[in-house]
């Protein structure tokens, strides 16, 4: 595909990002606000599966990495698997990944950034999330770089809060390891569903590949901090489900705010306001994180002319995608400011699967000489999102579905328009 002038290597992203400020962007967009607030409904679907589900999320966002990581050291640039897909698939297929992509985690921006303004001010939600939009963005304007010294001090907080909910929940009296154990609640449905919400937890390994163009020696930087902040992600879940689990059990399912209800129960009421913080700053690495991802797709997409064009520009002091990120940060205000998207996660979580869907057929093509991941890799991540996806709940799929057609409807139309003129 021919490039236009902007496109050329004067608008290119500068690489500033080492192997530890990938790491931490990955944790960032990973140790958000899914592990404050996806516990509760997979739980409730779950039962005492949860745990079950958590693994089988943790499979298939294995396979996901691998795959998007070797994809990633193959084509280096801005936009993730939207570039895998038009490279390895297809201009459709890439297309339809990268609008996926962009308009389920704008919903999901919108998400995070009310659950920071529920946390931090809960009657004045909206503006307090608006706020936090507008701020983050010009975070984000004036350099990665600086958005990944921000991401280091979130990760750390989030970090140190989680620790605390473990050891509150784990030395506590109340703690019931026989709450642990798997009862004839299960089901496999319920577990697939856990799992495909538990999912929306782990996507944010794709930050990394989306950072493609603004990573030093991608080739071998991209791989190793999917998989470091990856490991680091399942270990801190799995200690997190281990202890809320044992404090709450079944209660777990009905829990508005899991992690604040486990260290209440625990008898540690006062690290409920720490949680609380934790959480709001959780959520703030989250949207963070997806600001900058959002956008470098967008980026990626507008260089196609899959959207406007003028989002292609890269700032020439500030190396970033200027004009993608003002606009993603005023999609997103808006929405936060006029709707409440935080039943976005189903919805989000089905366009993202149909994303890694794309990049594990992707990474199928790949050849020996290209360092392909071994056949089955691909293939259980391909069959685990197609799977996952179909068993969230129904308003999730048929929205997820209905966002998928009509871009597919706006992409025919352009083909059409351009073999007419």
């Amino acid at each position: 595909m021919s490039r236009s002038p902007a496109d050329s290597s004067a608008a290119r992203l500068q690489r500033r990002l080492g192997l530890f400020d990938a790491v931490v962007v990955g944790l960032g967009s990973m140790i958000g606000a899914g592990i404050f607030a996806a516990l509760a409904p997979a739980a409730a679907a779950a039962g005492s599966g949860l745990l079950i589900g958590l693994a089988v999320a943790a499979v298939v966002a294995y396979c996901n990495a691998t795959s998007s990581a070797r994809l990633a050291a193959r084509y280096p640039s801005s936009g993730g698997t939207y570039v895998y897909g038009r490279e390895r698939l297809g201009a459709f297929w890439g297309y339809l990944a990268g609008w996926g992509f962009v308009v389920g985690k704008t919903a999901s921006c919108a998400a995070m950034a009310l659950t920071v303004g529920s946390y931090l001010w809960p009657q004045q939600a909206h503006a307090v999330a608006v706020a936090a939009v507008v701020a983050l963005t010009a975070v984000n304007y004036a350099g990665v770089q600086k958005a990944a010294w921000l991401t280091r001090a979130i990760v750390a907080v989030v970090l140190a809060v989680l620790a605390a909910v473990v050891t509150a929940c784990l030395a506590s009296p109340t703690a019931d390891t026989g709450r642990l154990d798997i009862g004839g609640d299960v089901t496999a449905g319920g577990v697939l569903q856990a799992a495909g919400l538990l999912f929306f937890a782990f996507a944010g390994y794709a930050r990394i590949a989306t950072l493609g163009e603004e990573v030093r020696d991608p080739a071998r930087t991209i791989p190793r901090a999917i998989g470091v902040s990856l490991g680091i992600a399942l270990a801190v879940y799995a200690l997190v489900a281990v202890a809320v689990l044992a404090v709450l059990g079944e209660r777990l399912g009905t829990s508005v705010a899991p992690l604040v209800d486990a260290v209440r129960a625990a008898g540690w009421g006062v690290l409920a306001p720490v949680v609380r913080v934790g959480a709001a700053v959780a959520a703030l690495g989250s949207l963070l994180a997806l600001i900058l991802g959002v956008s470098r797709t967008a980026l990626a997409m507008a260089r196609d002319r899959h959207l406007p064009h003028a989002l292609a520009a890269v700032h020439p002091r500030f190396g970033v995608p200027h004009r993608a990120e003002i606009a993603v940060g005023a999609v997103v205000a808006t929405a936060a400011a006029v709707a409440d998207v935080r039943a976005a996660i189903g919805f989000s979580s089905f366009a993202v699967l149909v994303y890694y869907a794309v990049a594990n057929a992707s990474a199928w093509t790949l050849t020996v000489a290209e360092h392909r991941p071994p056949r089955v890799v691909p293939a259980v991540g391909l069959v685990g999102c197609l799977g996952l996806a179909v068993t969230l709940p129904v308003t999730s799929v048929i929205a997820g579905g209905g966002v998928l057609a009509v871009g597919a409807l706006l992409y025919g139309l352009r083909r059409s328009h351009s073999r007419s003129t």
